[in-house]
């Protein structure tokens, strides 16, 4: 454990955030699924801007890296688009 004042503030403030950051990255990724999940294009045409807009927070955040988050958004619109009508 930390001995130091500032370090044992710094060790509560990374659990705080680690929570706050998991939280959002699971939220983000069952959203994914729930969309990929989803067989009728109308319909995922709706959820997909909210789930890239969930993507893009966290990459804007430092979740997750901005290429992951590019490479999440460009495999969802292909399966987006390849369902039929």
């Amino acid at each position: 454990m930390a001995n130091h004042k500032a370090t044992r503030k710094s060790a509560r403030q990374s659990l705080k955030r680690r929570e706050h950051n998991r939280y959002y990255a699971k939220t983000t990724r069952n959203a994914i699924r729930a969309l990929l999940k989803v067989s009728e294009k109308d319909v995922a045409g709706e959820q997909l801007p909210k789930v890239i807009s969930m993507v893009d927070k966290l990459a804007k955040r430092n979740i997750i890296h901005k290429n992951k988050a590019s490479n999440i958004k460009s495999k969802l619109t292909k399966k987006i688009n390849a369902l039929t009508a």
